[in-house]
Order: C-alpha cells, then structure tokens, then sequence
C-alpha cells in the first residue's frame, strides 16, 4: 500500500464525526491506493471515446477468445455461464417494488432532512435505493448529510424514531383520503420491511470533501463504498439484513472488474467473507449492453441483479454515435421501453439475467423508472395512473420481478401488479440465450420513425432549464414539467433527475449539429415540415422558453433563483447544444458550478472546462473550491 494520507476539507471533519469516525477515516486512507488506478481507467474510458468518435466506429461484441480485462475469466466462458455468480439472499429474492430517491434535503436540520428516509422506509416498497448519485444534490455537504441520515435510520437513533412516528401519521392521512384505509398499521414493525440499498456515485465524479495528501481529488465511488459500509455494515448484519449496493455507470466488464476489486478490498479490510455485499448494476450505458453476461461474470458473488434504466440509456445511445449523422432520436416522448433500441436493450438484460452461471444461479431484473405522482386533477392523476399500471404490467409481462418508482406515494399503486401475480420473482423464466451477431448490434441502435416537432423542442428545453436550476438550489430530484403547463393540472408533475436533464440536452445537440428536420409543421411558429433544427431557431426558443421561467409564479420557479441559479443553468444549457464538440458529461459543467450563483463565475468555469476537453480530452471533476494547502 502507498503511504498516502488524506484531506478533509474545511471543518467536515469536526462536523461530521459520526460519518467521518476513526474507523471510516482509516478505511478511506486503506482504499485511496486504488484512486490513481481509476482516473487511469476513467482516462482510458475518455480516449476510447474520442478515438471511436474520430474514426467513426460503432461499439462492437468482445471478441469471445480473449480474457475479460482485469480477470482471469475468457469472455466465451462468461457468455456460457461458466463463472461463479451469487446466491440471492432472501431479503432480495422479493424486490416487487422499489423506491428511489435522496436521503436528505438541501440545508435542512437533521430532523427534516431526515424525513426522506421515513418516507422511504414506511412507503411499503420492497426496497429503496437511497441515493448518493443522479438524485442527490450535492451542494454544501448534501452527501454528508444523506450518509448521516442513513446511519440514523439503520442505527434506529431515537431521533430517526420519532421522526418516523409523525411521518407515518402523515402518509396515513394522505393514503386514507387516497385510497380509503390507512396503509401503515405498525409504523415501528414497517420501518423493517423496507431492504436498505445504497447507490454510491459513478467511477467518472469526485468527491467534493477529500483529496489525497498530494492535492489529488479522489474518486466518489471510493469514499461512497467506504462511508456507507464502513458505517452500517454491522448494525445492518445484526439485523439479518444484506449490505447491498447499486452501481451506476459502468460502460464495460473492465470497470465492472475494477469495483469487483474495490469491493472485495474493503471486503477484506473488514473481515468480511467475499461476496457479502452485494451489488445491482444499473444498465445506463449502451457499451455495457454488448458485454452483460461479462459483467456479470467480473463481479461473480457481488452481483445480484440488473436494473434498466431509461433515461441514462438513451443518453449514452446518443452520446455513443455523436458522431453519426445518420443517428438521430425523436421527440423524447416518442422514446418509450417498446421503441426501438430500447426495446432490444431490455430484451438482452432479460436474457442475461436468466442465463445461469455454472451452479445454477440466475440474477434479477428490476425494471425501469415510474416517474409519475398522483397529484394533479382527478382527470390527470386517473389518466396517468393507468398508464403507470399498464407500464408495470407490460414489464412484468416481459419477465421483469420488480421495477422502480421515484415517489413514495406510487408504491400501493404500482405493487399490486406484481402482488397479484404472487410470485417472488422470476428468475430462472425461459428466454433464449443471448447472441452475438451483427444483426443483434444494429438492433441495439435501431432509430424507428417517430415525432420530432417544435413542440418536442420547447419541452426539451423547457424542463433540461428547470433541471439545470433545480440542481444548483440542491434539488437533483425534483418535479417538474414544461413551462406551458404550469396552472394545468390535467398534466402532471414527474420526478426528474440528473438522467432526465441531461438526455433532453443531448438530443437537443443531435438536432443542432445534425441538421435534424422536423417531421411535421408547427401552426405556432409557422414552420413547416422538414424545416431544419438549426442554431438559430434552438437559440430563439431557448430565450422564449427561459423567458417563460422567468414570468412563472414561485411554486414552479423559485424567485430567488431568477437572479441566481437560474441564469447559470440557462450558460450551461446553451453551451452544452451548441458546442461542436459534445461534451461528455452535462453534470461536469453542473457540478463545477455548485454553491455558485454568479454568471461570470461560471463562464469562466465553462470556458476552463472546454479547454481541458480540447487541449488533453480530459474532464474538470474536482471540486474548485476546494482549496489545498499540502
């Protein structure tokens, strides 16, 4: 092990020695030896991406003779399941439902903050993945906080206790007038019910509040892996509960491999048999989809399940073939699980789940996100509830054993699809092994026709804005839609995160910079069909749309934000679609802005950022303020 040390920044330390404890901080140092081989991998990661873009290739198959990068295990004999994978622990072999969402709130006491967790562990799902990534601001120390909180409710702290009790009573006055009966009969027995998941952030950010001694930002996934389970892993063995993680972003087996390492490290450094945590890996990423049974191979007894992913996905479809003009998305509506690519991307992860490994073990799939919230119009929320049902139905159809909402008051809603067909899950249901064909390739980035229209674009827009805002105020899950809707309640509010914004930009920049022609005439502007997306009409409906922010009443758009946080989302966005160069990453430019409210600040952060990107095709992902004194 290297001799380094590390950094805490300003005063966390001290203010934060329940999450920073001794023990942490000497797991932290333990793991930081790993932090230079991650940039290392994550550079790799950015010159794979430029030299595909530059030479105009596709994504490709592994070839099956080779050893997946970082094992010793051949892809052929992954793709045949001749691997050792994990046994499902009983408090996953039933995941119906899970939840999603942040475990605090933006500078709120802990008493408030804290409320996120009872909301989450008294909702009735079958689990919640807390999350310390797209859905968790970041601003102040937002991800101190959410680790707080969760130590909190895992350790039963008293506080947590009694915040619980009165968040139950509230969940049951609003489930009585809802559905007619309290939902909670225990609200002490319930808070057992829920399996508590931890999603760490990606291998591509930095952690605001550490750097190593020699002034180096260190790698989130390190100090979120080491943080969570340093912290709970005991109290959570104590009470029969597994340590489970889900892990985000991962694009090949080789990074799949390097958490593998990561997490049988800390694994050791806690005496833990290896394979007791274990992992969800969320398919957010189009590379990852062409190697699905070598990840799952490269984290053997880790792993325990995939999720599919919307929104991330089809960023990373867009950003993969930035390059290919032909490549063009609709209107994001239009983009649904049965369109096109999506649908082929869903139909591997089902048969890679099912694919047993050599004793026989499958893996789960947990489907994808409902973002709605029945709070609306009695209209809206009838209209949009059926449509959330009949989405879960179709995935459970399809062989899914569970799948995602973003808000607690979905669950009763949705579970029933799954509770009425009883089952546990559906692991080991019959589906064809994957192939590896070129046929199965282009299938992964099959475009079908679809709308893309000025009304598309406003939406775009309009909520990629509200987005970019929101995140600047701490608020990296919150509920939004375009700004010609506001006052009407027969549209209702979805629960965006940083996935959402960041897809809506980048189709934006495909239309741009890929000469896109609309489908069909706009009776609003004039312009008709087969017009081309250009520079200017994105500029134009870009300053109507921010104008439109600017009139909307407090409830939609804080008023404090207009002069602040606002302006700054509008820099980003208009930089992010009209840059010839697609930038990687839309949160980079959110993150190096964070606690930052002035517009000439930010371009200047902006323009520093570019130039890193175009002068060494490397990302700015430290934390700027963070000054270090070595």
């Amino acid at each position: 092990m290297n001799n380094l040390s590390i950094v805490v920044r300003d005063t966390l330390k001290e203010n934060y020695p329940d999450v920073y404890t001794p023990f942490a901080l000497l797991a932290l140092e333990h793991m930081v030896q790993f932090n230079a081989e991650l940039k290392a991998l994550m550079k790799k990661r950015m010159d794979k991406r430029l030299s595909r873009s530059v030479n105009k290739e596709r994504i490709l198959f592994l070839d099956e003779s080779d050893k997946i990068p970082g094992t010793d295990i051949l892809v052929a004999d992954a793709r045949s399941g001749n691997f050792v994978g994990a046994e499902i622990p009983e408090d996953l072999q039933r995941q119906w439902i899970q939840g999603t969402g942040p475990g605090a709130k933006p500078n709120a006491p802990v008493a408030d903050s804290i409320r996120n967790v009872a909301y989450a562990l008294l909702s009735g799902a079958d689990g919640w993945m807390f999350d310390g990534e797209d859905a968790l601001g970041q601003i102040s120390a937002m991800s101190l906080d959410n680790q707080r909180n969760l130590k909190l409710a895992i350790h039963k702290d008293p506080l947590f206790l009694e915040v619980a009790e009165k968040v139950a009573q509230q969940m049951n006055a609003w489930s009585l007038g809802f559905f007619g009966e309290e939902k909670i009969q225990d609200w002490a027995k319930q808070l057992d019910f829920t399996t508590k998941i931890f999603r760490a952030r990606g291998l591509h950010l930095d952690d605001r509040h550490i750097r190593d001694s020699n002034g180096n930002s260190v790698a989130a996934s390190i100090v979120d892996l080491s943080l969570y389970v340093v912290n709970n892993y005991q109290a959570l063995r104590d009470a029969g509960a597994s340590i489970v993680l889900y892990l985000p972003k991962i694009q090949t087996a080789e990074e799949a491999a390097f958490w593998n390492k990561l997490i049988s490290e800390l694994e050791g450094f806690l005496k833990l048999e290896i394979g007791t945590v274990k992992v969800y890996v969320l398919v957010e990423q189009l590379e990852a989809t062409f190697q699905l049974m070598e990840i799952r191979a490269a984290l053997g007894k880790h792993f325990v399940g995939y999720n599919t992913g919307r929104w991330d996905y089809i960023n990373s479809v867009s950003d993969a073939l930035a390059w290919d003009s032909t490549f063009v998305n609709p209107n994001i509506e239009s983009i649904g699980m049965t369109y096109g690519y999506m649908r082929n991307y869903e139909d591997r992860v089902r048969r890679a789940v099912n694919t047993p490994d050599r004793n026989g073990n499958f893996a789960l799939w947990q489907g994808g996100m409902e973002p709605n919230i029945p709070v609306g119009s009695e209209a809206g929320v009838s209209s949009s509830m059926s449509k959330a049902i009949a989405g879960a139905e179709r995935e459970q159809r399809e062989g899914a054993s569970g799948k995602w909402v973003a808000h607690w008051k979905m669950v009763h809603i949705v579970r029933p699809v799954w509770e009425k067909e009883g089952a546990a899950n559906q692991m080991g249901r019959e589906f064809p092994r994957l192939s590896y064909t070129a046929a199965d390739a282009d299938g992964l980035m099959l475009l079908e026709p679809a709308p893309r229209n000025i009304r598309g674009a406003r939406n775009l827009i309009s909520v990629a804005l509200q987005y970019g805002n929101a995140f600047g105020q701490g608020m990296q899950a919150a509920a939004l839609k375009p700004a010609d809707y506001f006052g009407n309640d027969d549209v209702l509010y979805l629960m965006e995160d940083m996935a959402t914004g960041e897809i809506r930009l980048s189709i934006l920049w495909e239309w741009v910079h890929k000469g896109a022609k609309l489908t069909e005439s706009d009776p609003e502007t004039g312009l008709p069909e087969g017009t081309v997306f250009s520079l200017e009409l994105f500029q134009q409906l870009l300053e109507e749309e921010y104008d439109k922010l600017l009139k909307a009443n407090n409830k939609d758009v804080h008023d404090s934000s207009k002069g602040t946080t606002l302006p700054v989302a509008k820099e980003i966005a208009k930089v992010y679609v009209t840059e010839q160069q697609k930038i990687p990453w839309f949160i980079d430019l959110l993150n190096i802005n964070l606690n930052n409210e002035d517009l000439a600040t930010a371009q200047e952060r902006i323009a520093k950022y570019l130039d890193v990107l175009k002068a060494q095709n490397d990302r700015i992902t430290e934390n700027l303020d963070f000054g270090f004194q070595g």
